[in-house]
């Protein structure tokens, strides 16, 4: 006997409201009591109902997909497209992302398309496929400080959300983190620890993250009365920090403590101090910045500053969702706090 197809009248008779307030809520009309939002979708989510979506896009104008497209700059070969495929991929930092956006979307009939923007032709081909309504809006991860796509999103008054502060100033919304307060929480925590020769693997210094963390680590040192602080950059890989960490210990050898700008250059500045035989943290304190997968894999376990990247990308996510359904009309940021996680490395 075939299983009978759940519909809009079993979700209404499920969350106790009426039909056209569960056709309300799943074609996102305003003014429905957000409590009342919740219990609809719980119905549905209990009932199995799945909506006509080629039906509701009549109703709504809307495509239902969301573009999540990872973006850089210049023009990269095929081979280096494939090359940044594969770091993104790699990288638990995106998959922190998408498990936030998929948070989100999940109960709103919202799906994500994943998109590459790595040349001028695929950013060409992410604004066509926006502005011809194949997805409602973007949420744009930047991988480089001279990325043109922001720019052009705002340029084409399409809606879309940035995670992360960009290095250029647009008129749109973008989600990022206190990134100053926490490279001090790291700072404070080693020079309290009692680390007096402190150093760091910083970022990119041409993204905001990057100069960010290293203005906030050098400004709470010189608060403790440290006003030079050696510096390796790194690219936020594990391979760029091993290779910061080996210029650093060659060139001060005397190092007690070290802040690693993410976790993955923390995991390459543990593999150097191993090879040159120094403990951690016994000989070298060291502290990362992120709280990702990459921490929980190094041994001792890593003291980082966490970076709450599912709720910023789930909090994008809906701000997105705001500027599409027209509630949001203006650009807006959200700042989220940072937290220092401590653990065995220092």
């Amino acid at each position: 006997m075939n299983r009978q197809v759940p519909t809009l009248e079993d979700v209404a008779r499920e969350a106790g409201v009426s039909r056209a307030t569960v056709s309300r809520v799943i074609n996102g009309i305003r003014n429905v009591d957000p409590h009342i939002q919740d219990s609809v979708r719980q119905a549905i989510a209990r009932t199995g109902y799945a909506p006509n979506r080629a039906a509701r896009s009549l109703v709504t104008r809307r495509a239902e997909t969301i573009a999540l497209i990872v973006s850089g700059a210049g023009d990269a070969s095929e081979e280096e497209q494939d090359a940044f495929a594969a770091r993104v991929f790699a990288d638990p930092f995106f998959g922190r992302v998408v498990s936030g956006v998929v948070s989100f979307l999940r109960g709103r009939s919202m799906h994500p398309v994943l998109m590459f923007a790595e040349t001028s032709a695929a950013r060409a081909q992410a604004i066509a496929y926006l502005r011809q309504g194949s997805a409602d809006g973007a949420l744009v991860v930047s991988t480089h400080a001279d990325d043109p796509l922001p720019r052009m999103l705002a340029e084409e008054h399409l809606p879309a959300v940035l995670f992360a502060r960009p290095a250029h100033p647009v008129p749109l919304s973008y989600v990022d983190l206190a990134h100053r307060d926490g490279a001090r929480l790291a700072a404070d925590h080693l020079l309290d620890r009692g680390c007096r020769r402190v150093a760091t693997v910083c970022g990119p210094q041409d993204v905001p993250a990057g100069q960010e963390r290293l203005a906030g680590f050098r400004e709470a040192l010189a608060r403790r009365g440290h006003p030079y602080v050696p510096v390796a950059e790194g690219g936020f890989t594990l391979d760029s920090g091993a290779a910061a960490m080996i210029r650093l210990l060659d060139e001060h050898p005397g190092i007690d403590g070290v802040f690693a700008a993410n976790d993955l250059m923390a995991q390459g500045v543990f593999q150097v101090l191993r090879e040159r035989g120094l403990r951690v943290p016994e000989d070298v304190a060291v502290v990362g910045f992120d709280d990702s997968s990459a921490a929980a894999v190094c041994r001792p376990p890593l003291t980082t500053v966490r970076q709450p990247v599912e709720r910023m990308a789930s909090a994008m996510a809906g701000l997105l969702d705001e500027h599409i359904r027209g509630v949001r009309t203006e650009p807006t940021s959200l700042v989220f706090d940072p937290e220092l996680i401590v653990r065995a490395s220092a």
